[in-house]
């Protein structure tokens, strides 16, 4: 009789280590507001992947530890990546058969969620918020989002993560 398939969650969480990292890296300032969401990205990718494996838990996770790492308000970044992963396993089975320039755009698009309530929460707190980030911060992701795709993919595949 065969076996499921064993999810390699080390796989998974090597490459949110990954993003972690790139998110911590120092930037230049006339850079910064262009960083990638690191983190996002790759809870898109393996929310689209293995959508029965990752999903708003992880995402919610993962948005926990970015607060501590980035050093924003604890729930923050939880409470925008628990709808990022929301929202991805609303799409997900759409958004696998576009193209890769067309899956850029619907990332864009969950970028920007992801960035408005980020924004929001920043707003409450009576912070200021930058206005450039609202349109910067998912326009990179949207960019770097298929080198994202396709390195994950041939990881994935290789790792034969199911």
């Amino acid at each position: 009789m065969d076996r499921p398939p064993v999810v390699p969650v080390g796989i998974i969480v090597a490459s949110f280590a990954a993003a972690f990292v790139l998110t911590g890296l120092p930037m230049a300032g006339w850079a910064a507001p262009w960083r990638p969401p690191w983190v996002a990205l790759v809870l898109l990718y393996w929310c689209f992947a293995v959508p029965d494996r990752v999903g708003v838990l992880a995402g919610w996770g993962c948005g926990l530890i970015l607060d501590v790492l980035v050093g924003t308000l604890v729930g923050q970044h939880a409470l925008a990546l628990g709808v990022v992963a929301w929202i991805a396993r609303r799409i997900y089975r759409r958004v696998r058969l576009l193209p890769l320039w067309q899956q850029g755009v619907s990332v864009f698009g969950v970028m920007m969620v992801d960035q408005i309530i980020v924004s929001w929460v920043t707003g409450m707190r009576g912070l200021p918020v930058d206005a450039l980030t609202h349109l910067s911060v998912p326009l990179a992701g949207a960019v770097v989002w298929p080198w994202i795709f396709l390195i994950l993919r041939r990881i994935r595949r290789r790792y034969q993560v199911e």
